[in-house]
Order: C-alpha cells, then structure tokens, then sequence
C-alpha cells in the first residue's frame, strides 16, 4: 500500500476499508488536513469522526454535512451485509448504535446504499494558508473493497499554489 502513495508523491492521498476505518494517508494528506497517526481506536473510523468526532478541515453546509452522514451510514449498511460476520463492524456498528440517536435513526432508516460521489469540491480551511478549493476524487477498488480519496487543485491556479504551500509547511512541521 504504501508503494501507491509513494507514485501520488506531493499529492494528498488517504484509503479507508470498506468500513471507512483509516487504512494509511500519505504525508501531503497530513499537511491538508491534520495528523492522522494520533487517531486511535474509532477516531480511525470516517463515520465515527463525522457523528461524534471533532470539525473536520473540510468545509461543509448543514446539509452537506447530513448528506455526507447519509451516504456513509448507508455505505456502511452495505459494507454490514457483505461482511455479516465482521466482529470488529459489528462491534463498531453496535457503538455508533449507542452513542448516536443520528447514526440509530438513519442506520433504522437507511435504504441502499446510495451511488458513492466519485468527485466532488471541497473548501479546505487550513490553519497556516486559509481557504483552498480541491477535487475530491473518490476511487473504490472493488475486488480489495477500498477507498481512495485523491485530493487535486486545478493546475496553475492560486489554489494549486496554497495547497503546495499547505504540503511544504505541513510535512515540515511533520517531519520536525
């Protein structure tokens, strides 16, 4: 896994399971978005941190914010019925269940999963650079059940060179 990050080198790259657990990000991801090596336990987990976690850097409308929950209970939901037998989704499923009357109420509710967005714009708020606009693109790997999520400026503009910035600075502060 680490090999693939390495060909993304000096672009934000990040792969969760099918469960949304936090597999590895790379260090340009780190410097976007925050470190992700102190995330232990369910804070590892992409549906935990955006039920019960602390804000992400991600910019997000109310609704944005309901519909990215939404899709993620309902991918979660999916990911339940192809691994029934997973203790460690289970155990996670039964957490969210207990500590979330949101998560209870649309894991009750879900349907199928709707179709995942493949890209998307993101307003990034980064602490050192301010506001940057990415692409999001999310890659699944089916046959290993992976996400990908690939995180891209348009070339030449002057959100490409914040994010630059935001990498130069962020794995600096990684690194020291």
């Amino acid at each position: 896994m680490q090999r693939l990050l390495d060909r993304f080198s000096g672009i934000p790259v990040v792969v969760y399971d099918a469960a949304w657990n936090l597999v590895i990000a790379n260090a340009p991801y780190d410097a976007l978005m925050g470190p992700t090596s102190a995330l232990r336990g369910n804070e590892r987990n992409a549906v935990w941190r955006n039920l019960l976690g602390p804000a992400s850097r991600a910019r997000q409308t109310p609704q944005e914010h309901d519909e990215l929950v939404g899709r993620l209970v309902a991918d979660l939901r999916g990911t339940m019925g192809r691994y029934p037998d997973d203790h460690g989704l289970r155990r996670l499923v039964a957490e969210l269940r207990a500590a979330s009357p949101r998560f209870e109420e649309l894991w009750g509710t879900a349907a199928e999963a709707p179709r995942a967005e493949q890209s998307r714009l993101k307003i990034i708020d980064h602490p050192a650079v301010g506001a940057i606009t990415v692409d999001c693109d999310t890659l699944v790997v089916a046959q290993d059940d992976l996400r990908i999520m690939v995180y891209t400026a348009e070339p030449g503009s002057a959100d490409a060179e914040r994010l630059q910035l935001a990498i130069v600075l962020g794995t600096q502060s990684l690194a020291g």
